[in-house]
Parts: C-alpha cells; sequence; structure tokens
C-alpha cells in the first residue's frame, strides 16, 4: 500500500530527526563541559562523564515532537513529498522514491557555502558536514585574522569551532560527484 510506505518513510523520517537532535544535544554537552573546565580550571578534574551527562539530560529534558518536525533533513522530506503528490497526482510511487534519492543526493553535492557544485569536497571530522575546500579554507583564513572562531555554514549546525586540521577530503563524495557527471 502507498500510504502505508509513506509513512512508513516519514517515520524513519522522524527517527532520523531525533537521533539527529540527540548527537546534536551530546556534541552541545561536551563542548559545554569542556568550556566550563577551561574556564574554572579546577585543581581537582571533576568527573566529566557525569558533567556530560548532567548537562547532555538538561538538553533533552527540553525536547519536544514539534523540535522533530522542525528538523531541516525531515522539512525536505515533507516538501519534497507534497511537491510530488501535487506534481505526479499520486502516480507511480517507485518514481517519487528515484526522484527523492536523486534529489537528495544532488542536493548533498552543493556546498553550503558557494551553493554551487562542489569540486574539492572536504568533511568536517567533527560534525560531519562537507565543503567546497577551497571555500572552507578561505572563511578559516579570513577569520583567523580577525581572532574569531568559525561555526559551521551548514545551515542547523550547531559547531561553532572550524578548523583546518578538523577537515579531510571526502572521496567518496568526489567519486559520486564525477560519476553523475560522467552520466
Amino acid at each position: 500500500d502507498d500510504e502505508e510506505d509513506i509513512n512508513s518513510m516519514e517515520n524513519v523520517m522522524l527517527e532520523y530527526a531525533a537521533m539527529d537532535r540527540e548527537l546534536n544535544h551530546y556534541m552541545t554537552a561536551i563542548e559545554e563541559t569542556v568550556n566550563q573546565i577551561k574556564r574554572e580550571k579546577p585543581e581537582i578534574i571533576p568527573d566529566l562523564k557525569n558533567l556530560v551527562e548532567e548537562k547532555f539530560a538538561a538538553l533533552e529534558s527540553k525536547n519536544s515532537d514539534s523540535d522533530l518536525q522542525k528538523n531541516e533533513k525531515y522539512m525536505y522530506f515533507k516538501d519534497q513529498l507534497k511537491e510530488m503528490r501535487k506534481q505526479y497526482n499520486n502516480e507511480a510511487i517507485e518514481q517519487i522514491d528515484e526522484d527523492i534519492a536523486v534529489t537528495q543526493s544532488q542536493m548533498n553535492f552543493i556546498c553550503p557555502i558557494t551553493q554551487v557544485e562542489m569540486k574539492r569536497p572536504v568533511r568536517n571530522k567533527v560534525c560531519g558536514h562537507t565543503y567546497e575546500e577551497d571555500a572552507i579554507l578561505k572563511i578559516i583564513q579570513t577569520r583567523k585574522q580577525q581572532k574569531k572562531k568559525v561555526r559551521c555554514p551548514k545551515i542547523g549546525c550547531s559547531h561553532s569551532d572550524v578548523k583546518g586540521s578538523d577537515l579531510v577530503p571526502d572521496e567518496v563524495l568526489k567519486r559520486a560527484i564525477d560519476s553523475q557527471n560522467k552520466q
């Protein structure tokens, strides 16, 4: 049943949104703990695991279902679904599935900084987002001269200190882009 498949996909996207939120909360808790330790410079190192878990629990306690509905990829999925329903008027669900996959992969080829397809993608080891190498390095260099930190340019990402040392070439993405361009 097509409607059942769509509901199943939607549930998977909501699960993804929940995992994404949890991961972001965990990274924030670690970042806050590190900053707290740096500020306080305690003689006796506190139980870091406990501190992180407390901060994580505090962030998680503020969760609501509406957070998941606002997740960037979930909203994108819903928009795509709406567009496809209009466009195809519930025709061949297989075609819709394929369009979602193709559009999603093409979206991943676009640099969040330059808004053009990446030629030399690099992945941030901390948050997992990818950017065009020259574009992110130029931002890092400029902000370094201003003695400021670089926030991840991917919308919705909470990572606020991107460093050149965090960047690694994303060979898999580069091959995928090259492969699609050959077709």
